[in-house]
């Protein structure tokens, strides 16, 4: 007899950018006329990919796409991705709270999801209160929900406000009741999104040890989405990769890990070759001590950005984070036109920016590059995950080696230049 007790058949979720539905009354009777006469959807023919680094070309997106996969009782399942990849939407979607554009997905059970900061709760209610609607919204008796109270009141550790509105809890507090009351009110497949990133170190690890309690103990189901690569690699044994909507991977935890700190690419050099006709970033590029974008601890190093105008700009904005393999940003540098009451004329610039001393611990980075309008906002361009290096110590005594362990993770002095190209 088949354990599957989730599976999830076609899934896709198309939105429509900035407006609700198909955001005109055109595209409302078409769709409606096309229903009538049992033809196909037309809008479900068009749209983007989900991808947020480029620029939309269509009005519609796919947020999700052909989404096909199994899960076992008893399974914890990690689904990693990058911000944007689509896994909130999925959860949502399995969750109930919306429905799928297409596709279909069979359950055995229960479902608890914790996918935003106090899901489900009234601000109004007491803390105690909210135990029994998040209950009652799950579909327990007031004498299943009245058995569990004390164990996820004491789990929570909001023992002293649980007669206190909710709307008076930190967030931190909120994520502690709502995990507790997800947890311990025995669904047969519990979703858990990135809430739990919002809890402390403490909660964190028991939420972590609960979740393989239910998995392993109980033999119920986990939907797991995390940005945190270790809790994934503790909790599970099989991961979804998401990449702009689509399934990039799915198998073990650990090749699963290594594909999603890949990145988009390892492309040492990122060189722009489409059409000039809006501001853009034509290329990116790092100057380092060593071949092969390798970098020795503390040696200068140099960012180059060479940038095009299509017309006059004022107030322009260039900003780029060093960011390490867990995708979590280094340093923040930018360079703002406004500050020096400069007006750019079209053409072509080079922007330097120089670090004499930089602090970067050992290991893998890359760059994210912003270019925008720091008065309008209106941004420009955007590259994520570009210009790859790696960060090494050549020759050290023991002594030198504590001063770069403890100097990790800052950058000091940094020397912007501009040029004319």
């Amino acid at each position: 007899m088949s354990n599957v007790i989730l599976k999830v058949e076609n899934i896709s979720k198309q939105y429509r950018l900035g407006l609700v539905g198909t955001g005109t009354l055109s595209h409302d009777l078409k769709r409606w006329f096309y229903k009538i006469r049992g033809k196909e959807d037309p809008f479900l023919k068009i749209g983007d990919t989900n991808d947020r680094s480029k620029e939309a070309e269509s009005d519609y997106f796919w947020a999700i796409k052909d989404i096909n996969f199994e899960v076992e009782q008893g399974e914890v399942l990690g689904i990693i991705g990058k911000n944007g990849a689509g896994k909130s939407t999925l959860l949502k979607i399995l969750s109930r709270v919306t429905s799928p554009t297409t596709g279909e997905i069979k359950t055995k059970g229960r479902i608890a999801s914790l996918l935003e900061v106090g899901t489900g709760f009234h601000p109004e209610l007491t803390g105690k209160e909210n135990i029994y609607l998040n209950g009652a919204i799950l579909g327990m008796t007031k004498a299943e929900i009245k058995a569990k109270e004390q164990e996820i009141i004491e789990f929570s550790g909001c023992e002293r406000y649980i007669d206190t509105p909710v709307k008076r809890y930190s967030s931190g507090m909120r994520v502690r009741l709502a995990f507790a009351v997800a947890a311990f009110l025995e669904p047969d497949i519990l979703v858990v999104d990135e809430v739990l990133a919002v809890g402390d170190a403490e909660f964190q690890k028991k939420a972590i040890g609960k979740m393989q309690d239910i998995s392993k103990g109980d033999g119920r189901t986990v939907l797991f989405v995390s940005h945190d690569m270790n809790a994934i690699s503790i909790l599970t044994n099989r991961v979804i990769l998401l990449k702009n909507g689509n399934i990039a991977f799915e198998g073990d935890t650990d090749e699963a890990i290594k594909e999603y700190l890949k990145g988009d690419s390892n492309q040492l050099y990122y060189q722009y070759s489409g059409e000039l006709n809006k501001p853009k970033i034509l290329n990116a590029r790092i100057e380092t001590s060593l071949p092969n974008n390798v970098h020795e601890f503390g040696k200068p190093i140099k960012f180059k950005f060479t940038i095009h105008l299509p017309y006059n700009i004022e107030n322009l904005a260039l900003s780029f984070q060093i960011i390490d393999e867990y995708n979590i940003p280094i340093t923040h540098s930018w360079i703002f036109d406004d500050d020096n009451d400069k007006k750019r004329q079209k053409g072509q610039y080079t922007f330097i920016a120089e670090y004499s001393e930089p602090k970067i611990y050992f290991g893998n980075y890359s760059l994210m590059v912003h270019f925008s309008n720091s008065k309008t906002k209106e941004k420009f361009d955007f590259l994520d995950s570009v210009c790859h290096f790696k960060v090494e110590m050549m020759k050290t005594t023991r002594s030198q080696y504590k001063w770069q362990k403890n100097a990790c993770k800052y950058i000091e002095d940094v020397k912007w230049e501009v040029f004319n190209n």
